[in-house]
């Protein structure tokens, strides 16, 4: 029978369904107290994907780019430092006292390990210096949260990307730009939810077509503008006439598609080739609910941001697979991970991690941070097996009864995620900032931490209205200017490597920074919530992510199925 509690954080009801208590009795943990959307919030705040900062590696000087913004309190290393055997993880070791919160003792350990200054795959790197979360790259600029790139820039979620830039949510794909939502993709630009396409131009939800442009809901068709036919001469000399290499036309045709896509029916799930699924953009998972931007996943629930096969038995689990197995409640974990809980960062052939950060290839762990290679570790001191099992065991009776308790007496006990108050990063810092984003006054009100930043010292160079409106006006040198965002008012610039695919693709310059077009891309994306509506032709009731004030029309899968398919 299901159980109605109240979540510690927002105070909003939320359901504890009988699948779920059986899946916390298969891991052996309590059920939670927190609600579904506060679980996945406070897991994003452990995550940095995208704030970057300069600073000099605390063990051998040289500089480096870091995730930890220089004023944090906790040492940092360079990649070449940190998995290097110039140090030793067990010399922060504590011993566990009975007497102090086991978070508190957490805490210290934060202040004596060093960190790595960016979440990477660093031997699998070829000239990819500034990316984060990502590994086996080559040639890559400012990529997130993905693995297999070569030539890529300004994307993030992807696996197996060849020469495209501005991407999110993109599969074994090539030569892309501005793709939200794409698999199996050649030449497609500024489209979305889009699979197996070719020369495909500002269109949505498609399917095996090629030669398309501004079209919505098509499957297996070619010369189609704005869903109309025309032969291929027809085509060609149209698309011509588009003058797409303009960044005025760009705009133009931009916000033509966008209102033309308003006016023609959605499904009210992003989905395919799955059996019993939840959630939205859920792709190849087999018994999976409230699943959100998730490839893979076999008998799982609550789960974001999944990339890579295979997955399976997990809950409240963000980010990665690759070999993912019996998590819950953790973020960062992947690459043969096994029976993990609530843990931020373990990878790379690790098992029965709890309380963790930043552990790899290790195995039966417990409040350990930044360890490599090490088993049998309580707050990164080792022991034999059988001091693990005994000490282990009393840790989580101490958790029960002095459990940590933080400013706005929010109660964690064992079961439950770290604790707010050891995320290393402050708030608008966090991945939390980008899909649950709030003001500073209402980020201290939670007592979480508001980061400051700091004025750029680069004033731009070059106007915006002075930058050629045409990709064929474009001169080399322009790498040497500074802009100023159109909609953030910092400064950026252009690299070399994004010049000649654009080129390739003969499409205008941006006029906004990286982050800022990562932004629109976001706001492309429908939200991690689902709403109840009903479908506007049968009137069935759906469970959907698109929110009932928005302007699309939205089908229920039969009557979309019947009508576009």
């Amino acid at each position: 029978m299901s159980e109605t509690r109240v979540c510690q954080n927002c105070n909003s009801d939320f359901q504890i369904e009988p699948e779920d208590f059986k899946f916390y009795e298969k891991m052996q943990v309590p059920a939670p107290t927190f609600c579904p959307e506060c679980r996945f919030q406070r897991r994003l705040m452990f995550r940095n994907e995208r704030a970057l900062y300069k600073d000099k590696c605390d063990l051998c000087g040289k500089d480096m780019i870091s995730i930890f913004s220089p004023d944090k309190p906790f040492k940092v290393y360079c990649l070449p430092c940190w998995w290097s055997d110039n140090w030793d993880p067990l010399e922060s070791g504590l011993d566990y006292d009975p007497d102090r919160n086991f978070f508190e003792q957490m805490k210290e350990v934060q202040l004596r390990t060093p960190f790595m200054c960016l979440i990477n795959g660093y031997t699998t790197l070829i000239n990819s210096d500034y990316v984060n979360h990502a590994g086996s790259l080559k040639n890559s600029y400012l990529v997130y949260n993905g693995d297999y790139g070569e030539n890529i820039y300004y994307l993030e979620i992807f696996t197996n990307i060849k020469d495209s830039m501005d991407s999110t949510m993109l599969g074994e794909s090539e030569l892309c730009y501005g793709v939200i939502n794409g698999t199996k993709l050649h030449k497609v630009f500024f489209s979305e939810d889009v699979r197996e396409c070719h020369n495909v131009y500002f269109s949505k939800n498609m399917v095996g077509c090629s030669d398309c442009f501004g079209c919505i809901n098509l499957k297996n068709k070619k010369y189609f503008i704005f869903n109309k036919p025309f032969s291929k001469e027809e085509y060609e000399k149209k698309l011509k006439e588009l003058d797409i290499n303009s960044y005025k036309s760009f705009l133009d045709l931009r916000k033509k598609t966008i209102e033309f896509w308003k006016t023609i029916p959605h499904k009210f799930i992003h989905e395919r080739y799955n059996e019993n699924v939840s959630g939205d953009y859920v792709y190849e998972s087999k018994n999976a609910h409230n699943i959100y931007q998730g490839r893979y996943i076999e008998d799982g629930k609550f789960a974001q941001l999944i990339t890579l096969p295979p997955v399976k038995d997990v809950y409240d689990y963000t980010e990665w697979g690759m070999g993912a197995s019996r998590i819950i409640d953790s973020i960062t974990a992947g690459l043969q991970a096994d029976n993990i809980k609530f843990t931020f960062g373990a990878y790379d052939n690790v098992m029965n991690i709890e309380y963790c950060m930043y552990v790899i290839s290790s195995s039966n762990m417990l409040g350990c941070i930044n360890v490599r290679k090490k088993q049998y570790c309580i707050l990164n001191k080792q022991y034999i097996k059988e001091e693990y099992e005994k000490l282990r065991a009393k840790i989580i009776e101490d958790l029960e009864k002095n459990p940590y308790i933080d400013s706005k007496s929010r109660i964690f006990k064992y079961g439950e995620f770290l604790p707010y108050d050891l995320a290393p990063y402050d708030y608008n810092e966090s991945s939390a900032n980008w899909y649950f984003p709030f003001s500073k006054e209402k980020i201290t009100e939670n007592s979480w931490r508001w980061h400051e930043e700091i004025a750029s010292v680069y004033k731009p160079t070059m106007k915006l209205e002075d930058m050629p409106d045409s990709i064929h006006d474009v001169k080399d040198d322009i790498i040497n200017e500074i802009f100023e965002c159109v909609d953030c008012g910092k400064a950026w610039r252009v690299i070399k490597p994004e010049i000649d695919l654009l080129r390739r693709f003969d499409l205008p310059l941006p006029r906004k920074c990286p982050n800022c077009r990562y932004k629109e891309r976001l706001s492309r994306i429908n939200p991690p919530k689902l709403w109840d509506r009903t479908c506007a032709k049968c009137g069935k009731a759906i469970k959907t992510s698109y929110a009932p004030e928005r302007p699309e029309i939205i089908y229920c899968s039969g009557c979309y199925q019947e009508e576009f398919i």
